[in-house]
């Protein structure tokens, strides 16, 4: 989830998962151009692309936790997600003791 007192650029730097207008997408970019989002529905291919602008001009929805991001085809819906990692310091060498 996203903290609502960062921008959208913030937040999509430290994601490694959008949803999109309820679409989740693993493939995604961040870069001096803007945001490229590449998603599949169903079959279909559904690719966006948001100029640095409109990721400025992004509003967080506290409600919703989420993002209104306006594109040239309309507005969207973005919530930018973090994975859960494991942490690889498990000590492993102590055996439970069996009863």
């Amino acid at each position: 989830m996203s903290d609502p007192n960062q921008t959208l650029r913030a937040a999509l730097e430290t994601s490694d998962m959008l949803e999109i207008d309820a679409l989740y997408a693993f493939e995604f970019a961040l870069d001096d151009n803007g945001l490229h989002i590449e998603a599949m529905d169903g079959r279909a291919n559904k690719r966006w692309r948001f100029t640095p602008q409109q990721i400025d001009a992004a509003v967080y929805d506290q409600a919703l936790e989420s993002w209104t991001l306006t594109g040239d085809s309309g507005e969207h819906r973005l919530i930018c997600l973090s994975a859960l990692r494991a942490s690889n310091d498990d000590d492993d060498s102590e055996v439970p003791d069996e009863a």
